[in-house]
């Protein structure tokens, strides 16, 4: 098969899981608000998102100690047990008690446990997809909801900047990267580009970790990038969830806390600025997406944050909200 067909068509695919994460979130803002699951007490409080940055720092020099020390094992555990945590929150808003124990429902807990069993046992690329969107949906719906709109939109400034920091000035995120690749972790979207890929092959990832070249340094910096194969061909196209959590907080955000524009959809929670913000953050997918493919590795919140707010905008300007409403001002 060409090569530009198979790119173009896992392209297609790393869409489709984005739109996954974000539809999935906004199906969750209204069970997660009946349920009670906004995280914090003032959500318009813009300090929420100094907090969560704070926390995304610590995070992230905590999983850079704990490779050095060869505690790769403590981090995979953490991020299956947060899986299944997350996997909790959302079975148990969407499947029907139909089995109840002491007031749990006993069907959402058995496949809360079947993800984390299921990342244990057989990580295969589908099966860290299936979770990641499972997941992602699931933060972005939680922190949707608990970040208002100034908040949200302050959180994803912040993190466009660390990410291009990271990425362009510092590079730590090469040695995260490297770190996370062989953990099978729903922290990574894997999209093949051939039907023969295989993400628990020996050597699935040994390119990725060791090559010098920029295709494969944009795996390096954790950043969607392509896998080389032999024949200058790519076997798969590797994208980090949070690249498709973090915009979609502002999508959630949008959907819950304004009260504009409302576009009647079955089962989900969208209005004019929140579609505004999942087509620019898919707008900002394409271009970071042909960006990498030239061969040199890109931070990827500045684009796709970038055109999550912008579209937010246009959405809410179209919606009638004054521009001070829409910034949460």
């Amino acid at each position: 098969m060409n090569d530009r067909i198979r790119v173009g068509g896992a392209v297609f695919v790393a869409v489709c899981l984005f739109l996954g994460v974000q539809l999935g979130a906004l199906t969750l803002v209204e069970p997660f608000q009946e349920a009670g699951h906004q995280a914090v007490e003032d959500p318009e409080d813009p300090t929420n998102s100094v907090l969560y940055f704070g926390v995304i720092l610590v995070a992230t020099g905590f999983m850079l100690a704990a490779f050095r020390y060869d505690l790769q094992w403590l981090i995979r555990g953490l991020i299956i047990a947060v899986s299944v945590m997350l996997a909790w929150f959302v079975f148990a808003e969407v499947l029907p008690p139909a089995v109840a124990y002491g007031g749990v429902n006993v069907v959402a807990a058995v496949a809360s446990a079947a993800v984390g069993v299921a990342l244990y046992v057989y990580p295969e690329w589908y099966v860290i997809d299936l979770a990641g969107v499972l997941v992602g949906a699931g933060a972005a719906g939680l922190f949707g909801i608990s970040f208002g709109l100034l908040p949200a939109l302050v959180l994803l400034a912040a993190l466009a900047v660390y990410d291009a920091i990271s990425v362009y000035k510092t590079e730590h995120m090469l040695s995260l990267a490297e770190g996370v690749m062989d953990l099978h972790i729903p922290v990574i979207l894997v999209i093949p580009t051939t039907l023969s890929y295989s993400h628990l092959a020996p050597g699935a990832t040994e390119d990725v970790i060791n090559g010098d070249d920029e295709p494969r340094r944009a795996e390096r910096n954790g950043e969607p990038g392509p896998e080389p194969t032999d024949d200058g061909g790519r076997d798969a196209l590797f994208i980090g969830l949070g690249d498709a959590v973090i915009p979609t907080i502002l999508v959630a955000s949008a959907a819950y806390f304004l009260e504009a524009g409302t576009i009647d959809v079955p089962l989900i929670a969208l209005n004019l600025p929140a579609l505004g913000a999942m087509v620019g953050t898919i707008a900002g997918l394409l271009v970071l997406m042909y960006m990498v493919l030239q061969g040199r590795a890109h931070a990827g919140l500045p684009v796709l944050n970038g055109g999550a707010i912008g579209g937010y905008l246009v959405g809410a300007v179209a919606s009638g909200v004054p521009i001070v409403t829409a910034l949460g001002l």
